[in-house]
């Protein structure tokens, strides 16, 4: 006689709704931030880094996604949404942020930077490429007092090269990517696009 497996599907208004109150309340980011710390102790680091790293990707948005949170990046010829993320120096996430694609780097870096001062006072550096020079580098030192390297190309660069600090946020952006469900944002807000990045 043969045991007869049961599975019981959980209705999609019962776990979006869940997902909607814990996405508003903090939880993944709760959980987030206390594996991390986890992590850190367990490596013999402090628990709270003091320096980050930060980068963007652009994706493709499903067509469910509509209005003023959608747009075209001319620079990677991409229509959809924009992920920027700050990562410690193992590559863990510390906050993401969802805009549309067609956002500047350095204009959605001066919210996710101030955002991030207030939850991480403890930071003093972050690294980031070309897209965050110029005007953000003073304005983080003046308003944030966070110290904001540019990490450039070699001179005479030609194609791809691994550049120090660089690759660690963009191996995190890789492993974002190997849940499948990362790979075109569905979400029509950004928060749950935000959240799903963080479960991942």
């Amino acid at each position: 006689m043969t045991a007869e497996l049961k599975f019981h599907i959980t209705p999609y208004q019962t776990v979006f709704g869940f997902f909607s109150r814990w996405t508003r309340a903090g939880v993944f980011n709760r959980i987030r931030d206390e594996l991390r710390r986890a992590i850190r102790l367990r490596a013999g680091r402090c628990p709270n880094p003091v320096a980050g790293i930060i980068d963007s990707q652009s994706v493709r948005a499903a067509a469910t996604v509509t209005g003023r949170s959608r747009s075209y990046d001319a620079g990677k010829k991409v229509p959809g949404r924009k992920r920027h993320l700050v990562v410690d120096t193992f590559g863990l996430l510390m906050m993401v942020m969802v805009t549309a694609a067609g956002q500047p780097d350095r204009d959605a870096a001066r919210e996710l930077l101030a955002r991030l001062r207030m939850l991480h006072p403890q930071l003093t550096l972050i690294w980031g490429d070309s897209a965050y020079a110029g005007t953000l580098v003073e304005w983080a030192r003046r308003f944030l007092h966070l110290t904001l390297k540019i990490v450039t190309k070699r001179p005479g660069q030609i194609g791809f090269k691994v550049l120090a600090r660089r690759w660690i946020v963009e191996r995190s952006l890789s492993w974002l990517m190997n849940a499948r469900r990362n790979v075109i944002d569905f979400e029509r807000k950004p928060s749950h696009s935000e959240a799903h990045l963080t479960v991942a």
